[in-house]
């Protein structure tokens, strides 16, 4: 039997402020939670939302770096960005602190010294990457390199975002520094670690009383546990000047691990918004603890905070993780770096007052079980087809024809039909199927569920054809109004978590107050004679022009944002070596393709001492009759080498693009001579 509790405590993963809001961020975490305390609200339950700005780790230096400013100027920026965002996209926090706080610095100095005092930590001298040309130690986010699992080329020395694993730097094959892109040397450095192997059967134990989280939560986490090695000893300090500074002894020039500092964050913003009662929710066990992250962040929350936690011994640990998987954009991972997102703050600005569209659009497409993907061809069709043709029709529909025959006065349901019966027997149906849903965290199943209810009230009117019976049976069309009215201010309540902007504009309009979840059991919440507002167009349509916008929006970020891997210098060789490398100009007299190849082309060059034959692998670039009379920079003294039967005399030296195309160095004027020589 599930545990009954007297309060909820909801949390929402900590954004980096190193960045703005993107509709991944959003799909991962932010609207389902928001969506999850809405409905609890509506209940009347005892709920708390909690949620800040995560402004320290490695990723805020290294945008300072980037934007040429501090670290200081860049949280303070991404912290308004994200939070006046937040607020406009309708994300209800209680409160959206910060982990820049005094009171975040005190919390975090304060958990670390209870767990050092109480010898929670191992003091271990290891070796970590250290960038000799910065002079500094590099934590994870200063790395990268190739994934173990996935290859991933740009993995991060914490993390791959391609395919979610979390790792450790020394995991990476082929690291570098992103300080000086040089290879970084292992050097040794103390710091304290938390030891999870030792902490590993307690962990496994708490997992096993929560059998019933979601599969990809259970699972990421079990491959941590059951990999052969099981749970290893994990530092939680770090060789930094930005972030808590480490409160011990022999601690100086470091500060404690994001990931450690981090989730801290949701304690202090908690006591931040209730000083005097904080406890209550952190360590009162009539208390229910939910954290709302995405997939990337699944082992801190579920390994390595409660771990820190049960150290500690005073906090309630959490009774679900429900996590998300990533959403991806037009078939693409989104990526910030390469601007390939749909940035919140931009959508605020393109599409005003339609955050619900985007709401709607993110829960219908959420990524709960498996990555999903947003398209804008999609977007603009789930408004289209479904909220202005289905929920906005509806209620148009309804308060166009209520003002129409009875000048806005909510008419009296006389006597009910059996059709009238099992349409109302269903409207009460609906808050208990919405609530199963929600209560399980399958916030599609509850939106579809919520359509459904629209639905009914357009087959209802649809059946009964009120506009036709008004001309013969004005009493029977009372009751077919006074119904339909019901069912639209029930929708107004149940679409509330999902749609609150919506839910308000709807409430306003049938001039009802805020109603509380139970009153959408009920059937009559529409007065006999209650007097309704004037109607407006719920939802309006999104044309083509409007997604066109959006579209090539991000084909021009795609093309301006091309990715160029410059690969690093060869090894350092002399002047006397280089000098034995004989490069003179040349011009293409002949050109035809080896036979039985897809590459090769045979190229007769006239270089001014002779014409030679130079096989050149260039064929998928360019056509032999395309580049007769090409002035070209050849190798003329590189031993000649047969390929494929003919001896290639040379090297035509050509230079390569982000896409790896081959294009000629066209660097000699065309006056040159043949046979100049290239120094």
């Amino acid at each position: 039997m599930p545990a009954i509790y007297k309060r909820t405590l909801v949390t929402s993963a900590l954004p980096y402020a190193n960045g703005p809001l993107h509709i991944g961020h959003l799909a991962g975490c932010y609207l389902p939670s928001d969506i999850y305390v809405r409905y609890k609200r509506s209940k009347g339950e005892d709920i708390l939302f909690i949620c800040g700005s995560d402004e320290h780790g490695a990723a805020i230096p290294i945008r300072a770096k980037i934007e040429g400013t501090t670290p200081k100027e860049i949280v303070d920026k991404y912290h308004k960005m994200m939070g006046d965002s937040f607020k406009e996209f309708g994300i209800s926090f209680d409160v959206y602190s910060r982990t820049s706080n005094q009171i975040h610095h005190q919390t975090a100095s304060d958990f670390f010294k209870t767990l050092y005092d109480k010898g929670s930590f191992t003091e271990e001298t290891t070796e970590q990457y250290y960038d000799e040309e910065a002079k500094q130690f590099l934590s994870d986010r200063y790395i990268i390199g190739t994934c173990p699992n996935c290859a991933n080329p740009n993995a991060y020395g914490d993390q791959c975002e391609k395919c979610g694993s979390t790792l450790n730097a020394t995991d990476l094959i082929n690291p570098k520094s992103t300080l000086s892109g040089s290879k970084p040397v292992l050097k040794l450095t103390k710091n304290w670690f938390l030891p999870l192997d030792k902490l590993q059967p307690k962990i496994q134990a708490y997992l096993n009383e929560h059998k019933d989280w979601k599969a990809n939560v259970t699972g990421q986490c079990k491959s941590w546990l059951d990999n052969g090695d099981g749970l290893q000893p994990r530092a939680m300090t770090r060789d930094l000047d930005w972030g808590v500074p480490v409160p011990v002894k022999g601690a100086e020039g470091k500060v404690l691990y994001v990931w450690f500092d981090a989730p801290i964050g949701y304690i202090s913003a908690t006591k931040e918004l209730r000083p005097t009662d904080w406890e209550l929710y952190w360590k009162n066990k009539d208390t229910r603890l939910i954290h709302f992250i995405g997939k990337d962040n699944i082992v801190f929350h579920c390994i390595i905070f409660p771990a820190m936690l049960m150290e500690h011994g005073d906090y309630i640990l959490a009774d679900n993780v429900p996590a998300n998987e990533f959403l991806n954009l037009e078939g693409n991972k989104i990526s910030t770096s390469k601007n390939w997102a749909v940035w919140l703050h931009e959508y605020l600005i393109d599409f005003k007052d339609k955050q619900d569209v985007l709401r709607y659009m993110l829960c219908a497409n959420a990524p709960e079980t498996k990555d999903n993907d947003f398209t804008w061809a999609d977007f603009q069709t789930k408004n289209n087809s479904e909220l202005v043709a289905i929920l906005g029709n509806f209620v148009n529909r309804t308060l166009v024809l209520t003002h129409k025959y009875y000048h806005g006065s909510v008419p009296s349901a006389e006597t009910f039909t059996k059709e009238d019966l099992l349409t109302l027997e269903q409207l009460a149906s609906f808050p208990d199927k919405i609530v199963a849903s929600i209560e399980a965290f399958r916030f599609r199943e509850a939106l579809a569920e919520m359509m459904n209810l629209a639905r009914l009230g357009n087959k209802y009117l649809a059946d009964t054809e009120p506009w036709k019976l008004i001309k013969t049976d004005e009493v029977r069309v009372k009751t077919i109004m006074n119904i339909a009215l019901q069912i639209t201010c029930n929708l107004a309540i149940v679409c509330e978590p999902f749609l609150p902007f919506t839910s308000a504009k709807l409430l306003n309009m049938l001039n009802m107050p805020v109603l509380k979840w139970h009153a959408a059991k009920q059937t009559s919440n529409m007065a006999a004679g209650h007097q309704i507002n004037k109607d407006e167009l719920l939802f309006a349509k999104i044309e083509d022009e409007e997604i066109k916008i959006q579209i090539d929006k991000l084909e021009l970020s795609k093309k301006n944002n091309t990715v160029i891997v410059v690969p690093p210098a060869k090894a350092e060789t002399s002047f006397d070596d280089f000098s034995k490398m004989d490069i003179r100009t040349g011009t293409i007299l002949e050109a035809e393709r080896v036979p039985k190849t897809d590459k090769l082309l045979k190229l007769k060059i006239d270089v001014g001492i002779d014409t030679r034959t130079v096989v050149s692998g260039i064929a998928e670039w360019y056509k032999p009759e395309d580049i007769i009379g090409q002035k070209v920079s050849v190798l003329v003294n590189l031993a000649p080498r047969k390929i494929k039967g003919i001896e290639s005399q040379g090297m035509i030296l050509m230079a390569s693009n982000a896409e790896g195309e081959l294009s000629f160095m066209n660097s000699t004027k065309p006056d040159f001579n043949n046979g100049s020589e290239i120094k």
